[in-house]
């Protein structure tokens, strides 16, 4: 047994919402994003189980060649583009298809001697105001990447939403009739859609569509469940139990003695902290699930551990499970605890967490 925080990847949920992407996008291409450790979950893991993806999008080079490590010869898209003109040798070698949103990044392929050939994804920028050549002068870029030797013609056209996850904003409409009138009577594919537009937004799918967060089984969409999309959570966060103590009422748990019971109590210590990327903000009254029933944490988050009140529940034991985040509990609801986003926990699992991927009927119920 080992008591210490762990990732659970459930390998059949990837893939069941890579087939849900595929069922409300038909007919389009599907750019799995995996960037920033495929959000927590093992980049090499998460590609492997979903190399039917028709490609996979990444932030950075070492990480486009993790993925090409992992076996993975379908498109990689460099979604931030190169930063050093060194770095197209290496992106030729390795067939990885470039984002082009600044100036400098043309020059680097208008002045490449190499024997490479490079597919290029333009991105234009219209209203993100992030990274892409705003929309008067996305045209004359356009028409620099067409005349350049090693740019495979034509290039792919793309943008991104700010505020497709809101229901409510008419951005996400402004921003693809700009692109449209951008773009209009070019050649090449199109990408517009990230996981929120994918959902929402079904007349911005067009050729290639960007799933990020959905694929991972949380909603993108503001309010609106990951269930009522019919999306698999694919992360259980989870330790055990690694102590039970009674206390009496009055008495106080953790540093600062900021939770103090009103009652004598059962309390329940788990091997799972800040230092697994259990957030140090969650307030008590936050639910762990033991045993398939919630327990709420009390007290502050240690580095290594956190403690729940069980109450009267003299069937928990050491050793026991401790779902944090998973099916059953929703790593949405914690994030709406803190006021921040499923991102933010789901891509704070830290280094010294051990990562598995599994199927459903290879492991134990971790309620059990």
């Amino acid at each position: 047994m080992t008591a210490q925080a762990q990732v659970r990847v459930d390998g059949d949920a990837l893939r069941s919402n890579l087939a849900r992407v595929r069922s409300v996008a038909p007919g389009t291409r599907v750019m799995a994003v995996v960037k920033a450790n495929a959000y927590g979950h093992g980049i090499t893991q998460v590609t492997r189980a979903l190399k039917d993806a028709d490609g996979f999008a990444v932030a950075r080079m070492s990480e486009a060649i993790a993925v090409r490590q992992a076996g993975i010869r379908t498109p990689i898209l460099l979604l931030e583009g190169l930063m050093l003109p060194r770095e197209l040798d290496l992106a030729a070698r390795e067939r990885i298809d470039l984002v082009v949103h600044r100036d400098d990044q043309i020059d680097m392929l208008r002045a490449y001697r190499g024997a490479g050939r490079f597919r290029v994804w333009l991105k234009i920028d219209t209203g993100m105001n992030r990274l892409g050549f705003r929309l008067e002068s996305a045209a004359q870029a356009h028409r620099a990447l067409c005349s350049i030797d090693c740019v495979d013609q034509p290039v792919t056209l793309m943008t991104h939403f700010a505020c497709a996850d809101n229901a409510d904003s008419t951005h996400t409409e402004r921003q693809q009739r700009e692109f449209e009138a951008a773009t209009a009577g070019w050649a090449g594919l199109r990408s517009l859609a990230n996981s929120a537009a994918v959902l929402a937004h079904p007349d911005s799918h067009r050729d290639w569509v960007r799933p990020g967060l959905m694929l991972y089984g949380v909603s993108p969409v503001a309010g609106l469940s990951a269930d009522s999309y019919g999306l698999t959570p694919a992360m259980t966060l989870w330790s055990r139990v690694i102590a039970v103590k009674s206390i009496q009422a009055g008495e106080t748990v953790g540093y600062g003695g900021t939770w103090q019971a009103p009652r004598d109590s059962v309390i329940g210590i788990v091997a799972a902290g800040y230092g697994d990327g259990y957030p140090w903000r969650l307030p008590s009254g936050t639910p762990v699930l033991i045993r398939g029933r919630a327990a709420p944490t009390v007290g502050r988050v240690s580095m290594d551990m956190l403690a729940v009140e069980l109450g009267d529940r003299p069937d928990v034991a050491v050793g026991d499970r401790a779902v944090l985040w998973g099916p059953g509990l929703g790593v949405d609801r914690l994030a709406a605890r803190l006021e921040t986003l499923p991102y933010e926990l789901l891509c704070g699992i830290s280094q010294r967490v051990r990562i598995d991927i599994t199927h459903p009927t290879a492991d134990t119920a971790l309620a059990g």
